[in-house]
């Protein structure tokens, strides 16, 4: 390990992107081996980078790949933690790690935005650049250093340490899996229609869904992508068949009888 990091050091005083090497360091606790991975995990597709080759590249590749790993290894970690848990529980324990809102809070709280290059303004309402160049991280941090220490990253350093694990355990906020719930334990149809879509003022794309309950209008959310809106909507369709009774008893009134 000592002559690991004097090598790295060395390495450091010939890198051009001192800056970036270091920060890897500090974030990962790995010196890089290849620092144009990260490098290139920085580069949002709105600055994309001219390659030597001549075409232009930026980071979804290594966030596709690193979107993977986070799934692979967080099953595997809430598996191995909660033995007792069912399969739901554990899905929706994973969704809540995962889910893009939790990812750009740690990006933010490891302030990748002081390195990502990118042209879309961050204060945007659709603006997930610094989590989606976490998962890049993490597909750069796979690629360069391997699959364990990977692991260990995403472990010790995002969910140990930016996750209470009981209080993910205690709050259940995947509305749209309650309220199917809700639908198969009553008998009840429920359907998701997207009715609409449309560009905000930033040119970032919403959508809005409206909830059926056997055949009756529950709600309509808009999100900026359609799990988002599915979610929105999902969570005033609960909302209202808790604090509605007319409206509890005329969906219940279309349940069927097999």
């Amino acid at each position: 390990m000592l002559f690991s990091n004097a090598i790295s050091l060395i390495k450091l005083l010939f890198v051009k992107d001192k800056e970036l090497y270091l920060f890897i360091h500090r974030v990962t606790g790995y010196y890089p081996h290849d620092i144009k991975l990260y490098q290139l995990a920085m580069i949002h597709r709105s600055k994309p980078l001219k390659m030597s080759n001549g075409q232009w590249a930026n980071n979804e590749r290594l966030e596709f790949l690193g979107d993977a790993v986070l799934d692979n290894v967080v099953a595997d970690f809430l598996y191995a933690t909660f033995p007792e848990k069912h399969e739901g529980f554990l899905t929706s324990t994973r969704a809540k790690i995962v889910q893009r809102e939790s990812l750009n809070r740690i990006g933010n709280i490891l302030h990748l935005d002081s390195h990502v290059h990118a042209l879309t303004h961050t204060s945007s309402h659709n603006s997930y650049i610094c989590g989606n160049a976490l998962e890049a991280l993490v597909g750069a941090i796979y690629l360069d250093q391997g699959y364990k220490r990977c692991r260990k990253f995403i472990i010790d350093r995002l969910i140990k340490k930016h996750f209470d694990l009981n209080d993910l355990v205690k709050t259940e906020q995947n509305f749209k899996s309650r309220l199917i719930e809700w639908t198969q334990k009553y008998r009840v149809s429920i359907e998701f229609e997207l009715i609409d879509s449309y560009c905000d003022a930033d040119k970032n794309p919403v959508f809005r869904t409206a909830i059926i309950l056997g055949g009756i209008y529950a709600s309509d959310g808009e999100g900026y992508s359609k799990k988002e809106s599915h979610q929105n909507a999902s969570r005033k369709a609960y909302d209202r068949l808790q604090q509605d009774a007319q409206f509890c008893e005329q969906v219940l009134s279309t349940a069927t009888t097999e």
